[in-house]
Formats: structure tokens, C-alpha cells, sequence
């Protein structure tokens, strides 16, 4: 963001810089290059002592919609950001005050193309839920009288997020441009990156294709389900969908022992189902976003952010586990290895060690620690400080891991996902052994090869052809070179000073015995002088040498 453009906003600007300083963080505005006077009168008040991340989660929330959902996206990249803060980011609620219904109004009118009235015969305008972009309401359709929720953008939430998040990309580039310590993280590319999910979630036709595609690849729609979009009456702003009758995880205290968990099986089954076979899956599923339904079904609810793996990923991710729960580091070193970008430079060892010790920490089984979502969180992370990026979709991966193992243990105290996950990865077994995919891997290498055959004998011909209009030119460059090049012009140029010293001293001699006027003590004048010159010459050699050491 350029300057003027930072005084356009200069309101808001100053309300962000206040609530940051005010948090403990006015030492870090200090560094960078602010206006003289826009927040140094606000200093921190003493408080509760707090931790550095949760002093970041506490004005992230303060800050309002934007950072709130900056934040949430920030908590899907465990390979740039410390474990610790992860985990705190992932606390951001999103619950703010409903704004009257009256605002939301204009919204769905708008997108209906028609009076409420017309399209429903029963509409409670009381919100149900509110969150930093929209409210959810309860309907009942004319049409067919069936129960639906709608989930309303806020109207001029698109603005309001748009000018936060230019001046929260402006202020990581100061950030990342004068503290140097902050360098590694990249601050500038993973705030852009997360603006662009943000951005993406103002699309309600993104969610509602999500819901769908889910419903189709889902084979137990008798356990879980996703809400049935009707996409007749959805817009980018409203989203109409079918009611879900039920109460979140985290309220299931009516529900028996024993159906709680069923419940939790079926939706880590489908989870990692989700994950390894269909290579699509709910990113956030934490438990206010999945319900238990008053059939005894889950429900995900919130579409809004979904990964996508491809199939080289998702057999890589299934190794990925099994290598996990045997503790095998080496193999895990290997896999990422393998899925690092070509200019990658790793230090295998030290990665190793790193992973031994986040297994006995996080993944010990013999000391009841079967956390494996927080110890992927913590593996992304010393993949990404050695370099290896993984794909964005590991790390959503990763954090829906996290979040089922926690919808998991609401249901079920000894709920253990790794009892729940071999019946999938023996599915992905077969289908990566099966004969039909060696069938398939087969014909494409054949395909290949003989696309490179056919190709071959024209590539041939051009090559002839340029040969034949002498038009190829073969690039040779040679690495490693300059130290002798400089070595051999430093002798040269010490040979060549040698030559004139020497015959300075000879000729000088030489004058010398001839006894020609003028003379200086009885001693021609001239070889005097060239005497002299030799000598500051030489003078000169030798401190040259003492100066730059005997290598020169």
C-alpha cells in the first residue's frame, strides 16, 4: 500500500496500530516506518500476564471480521508458523453481534428478485447464528413447505474486508522490510495468500458446489451427510439450503454413551475416507461445525473452505500415516524429501532428529499421547523451515486431522483415530496395487514412450536443419574458474613488476659507472634516481604481498 493510499484509510489505520500497541506490540511499531504520531500516544496498559501468541489471538479478535478470518486462514499453515501459535489462532471465534434484520433485508430481496413474502411462508427473523461475514436464519418455503436455513452476506462486508486487508498487507511489508527477524516467514506471501481465501469465502456459490460434490462422492449418507443445497433460490450472497435438526458436538449430553461413540467412528471413517480415497475434504470440521442430527446422523456443516488432494498426494499421505503410527522418521524424511520443490535444499539429518522427537512427544501410544493431527501440525513446520512447502491442501489436511481428533474425544474420551483409519488405508492399498491401476500406469508409460518415439525423428530434423544453416549456437559455461583467473593475473601482474625493477637496478647501474654530470655525492644523479624507483617498486611488492597474504 502506497502512503497516500495508507492516509486514504488513516481512520481505520490508526484504530489498527492502537489496538496492536495496546496489546504489548508497540516496540515492534517502533521499528517500522509509520507517521510521525499516529499511535505513539497509546501505550499498553499493565494486564494479566500473557503469552506472546495469546496477546496475537486476543487482537486478532479485537481487530474485528478481517483479521478474525486472516487469523483462521494463518492457522492453516503449519509449515510457516510456530506450532504453539497455530494452535492459539485456532481459538479465534467467530460469534460477533447479529445486526438487525432490517440490514439483511435489502441482501435477499435483492438476490431473490422478489418479495420475502413470495418465496416463503414462514421466515423467524431472528438469527440462529452470526459470524464475521453472514447470519442464518430459519425459513419454511411456499412451495413445498420444507424447512430451510439461510445463510445471508452482511451487506458492505466485501468493503469493510477489502480496506483491512490492504492496510494488514501493508503493514506485513514493513514488517518483513525492517525487521529482519522476521524475514523467514515470508510475512508479505502469507498474508496475500490468506487474503485470498478470504476472498474466495465471500463466494457463497464456492460453499454451496462444495456441499454438493460431498454429497455425491459420499457413500454412507445413512451416517453423515451435508446439507442439500437449492440452488434455485442461492446466490453469491445467499445460500438457501435444507434445515438440519439436531444440536453441534460439543452439546450432546441427552445423546447415550453408545451412540456417541458410533458417532465418532463414523465421522472420523468418513473424514479420512474424505481425505485418502475421494482426495476432497472438509477443511475446518471443529465441533460447532458438525451436528449430530435427531436421527442419529453427523451433519458437516460450513463448506466454505475445502482441500483438494491429487492422487500422488494422497498415496504419499497414506505412506505419510503408516510411516507416523510405526514411528518411522526415516521413511516420513524420505516422503517429504520426495515432495520437496526441485531447488529445495534440506539437512535430511537434522530433519530426522527433529521428527524422532515429535513422534515420542505427540505420537506415543505407550504413554496414552495418540495425538496425530498435532503431531502433522508440528511436521509441517520442520518441513517448511528446511524449505520442503508442502502443498496448501497438507496443511488444511493437517488441521482437519487435528479438528476430528478433537470432535472425536467430545464424543468419546478413548476415542483413538488410528483404530479407525486401517480399513481406509487398506482400501487405498488395493487401489494402488489393484490390477486395473498397474493396467493404467502401464498404458501410460506406453503412451509416453511412444509420444517420445513419434516425436523423436522431427526433432532429429530440425537439429539437421540448423546444422545445415550453421544457425546453432551451444552454450558453455564454466563454474568454478574465477579463483585461478584471478591467481594468474595477480603472478602476472607481480612478473611483470619483477621485469621493471630489474631492469631499473641494471640500467641504474649501468649509469652509474659512467660518471655523467649532474652527480650527487660523486654519483650520477640519474641512476640515483633509478636506484630510488626500484626500491619504492619493491617497497611496494613486498607489503602487497604481507597485506593480501601469501595466497595472493
Amino acid at each position: 500500500m502506497k502512503p497516500f493510499e495508507l492516509l486514504s484509510h488513516a481512520v481505520r489505520a490508526k484504530e489498527i496500530l492502537t489496538v496492536i500497541a495496546r496489546h504489548g506490540f508497540a516496540d515492534l511499531l517502533g521499528q517500522i516506518d509509520l507517521p510521525a504520531g499516529i499511535w505513539q500516544r497509546f501505550v499498553p496498559q499493565p494486564g494479566p500476564p500473557r503469552t506472546l501468541y495469546e496477546r496475537i489471538r486476543l487482537a486478532a479478535e479485537q481487530l474485528g471480521p478481517a483479521f478474525v478470518k486472516l487469523g483462521q486462514f494463518l492457522s492453516m499453515r503449519p509449515d510457516v508458523l510456530p506450532h504453539p501459535l497455530i494452535l492459539e489462532l485456532r481459538k479465534l471465534q467467530d460469534q460477533v453481534t447479529p445486526r438487525p434484520f432490517e440490514e439483511l433485508r435489502s441482501v435477499l430481496v435483492e438476490d431473490l428478485g422478489c418479495r420475502l413474502e413470495e418465496v416463503f411462508s414462514e421466515f423467524d427473523e431472528t438469527p440462529i447464528a452470526s459470524a464475521s461475514l453472514a447470519q442464518v436464519y430459519f425459513a419454511r418455503l411456499r412451495s413445498d413447505g420444507r424447512a430451510v436455513a439461510i445463510k445471508v452476506q452482511k451487506p458492505g462486508i466485501r468493503r469493510i474486508l477489502e480496506t483491512d486487508l490492504d492496510l494488514a498487507s501493508w503493514l506485513a511489508g514493513q514488517l518483513h522490510q525492517h525487521i529482519t527477524a522476521l524475514r523467514p516467514y515470508d510475512l508479505p506471501a502469507v498474508l496475500a495468500e490468506a487474503s485470498r481465501g478470504v476472498q474466495r469465502e465471500l463466494d457463497f456459490g464456492n460453499e454451496a458446489r462444495n456441499q454438493e460434490y460431498f454429497n455425491t462422492l459420499n457413500p454412507h449418507p445413512d451416517r453423515v451427510f451435508a446439507p442439500r443445497v437449492i440452488h434455485e433460490l442461492s446466490t453469491g450472497r445467499v445460500l438457501v439450503m435444507e434445515r438440519v435438526n439436531g444440536h453441534p458436538v460439543r452439546e450432546t449430553t441427552p445423546v447415550p454413551s453408545e451412540q456417541l461413540h458410533t458417532l465418532a467412528i463414523h465421522g472420523a471413517e468418513s473424514l479420512i475416507r474424505q481425505v485418502l480415497i475421494a482426495g476432497f475434504f472438509h477443511a475446518d470440521p471443529h465441533s460447532g461445525n458438525v451436528f449430530v442430527t435427531d436421527d442419529g446422523r453427523l451433519s458437516f456443516l460450513d463448506w466454505g473452505l475445502a482441500g483438494h488432494l491429487t492422487r500422488r498426494y494422497r498415496y504419499a499421505l497414506a505412506d505419510f500415516w503408516v510411516a507416523a503410527v510405526e514411528h518411522d522418521a526415516e521413511r516420513i524424511v524420505q516422503i517429504a524429501a520426495d515432495l520437496a520443490p526441485p531447488d529445495a535444499r534440506p539437512d535430511l539429518r537434522t530433519m530426522e532428529k527433529e521428527v524422532t522427537l515429535t513422534l515420542r512427544e505427540d505420537l506415543n501410544f505407550d504413554l496414552g499421547r495418540p495425538q496425530l493431527g498435532r503431531a502433522m501440525l508440528k511436521l509441517l513446520f520442520i518441513f517448511g523451515r528446511q524449505g520442503i512447502h508442502l502443498s496448501r491442501d497438507y496443511c488444511l489436511m493437517a488441521k482437519a486431522v487435528l479438528a476430528i481428533e478433537e470432535v472425536g474425544r467430545t464424543l468419546d474420551p478413548q476415542f483413538d483415530l488410528r483404530a479407525h483409519t486401517r480399513s481406509v488405508l487398506r482400501e487405498v492399498y488395493r487401489e494402488r496395487h489393484s490390477p486395473r491401476t498397474i493396467l493404467r500406469r502401464t498404458q501410460e508409460l506406453l503412451r509416453n514412450s511412444l509420444t517420445g518415439l513419434h516425436e523423436l525423428p522431427a526433432e532429429l530434423h530440425r537439429l539437421v536443419r540448423r546444422l545445415e544453416h550453421d544457425n546453432l549456437t551451444v552454450n558453455l559455461q564454466h563454474h568454478g574458474l574465477q579463483e585461478i583467473d584471478e591467481a594468474m593475473r595477480v603472478a602476472a601482474n607481480r612478473i611483470a613488476l619483477g621485469v621493471v625493477i630489474g631492469s631499473l637496478i641494471i640500467g641504474s647501474s649501468l649509469i652509474i659507472t659512467t660518471g655523467i654530470e649532474p652527480s650527487i655525492l660523486g654519483y650520477p644523479a640519474l641512476g640515483l634516481f633509478g636506484y630510488l624507483i626500484s626500491a619504492m617498486l619493491g617497497f611496494y611488492v613486498i607489503w602487497d604481498i604481507i597485506r593480501h597474504g601469501r595466497h595472493k
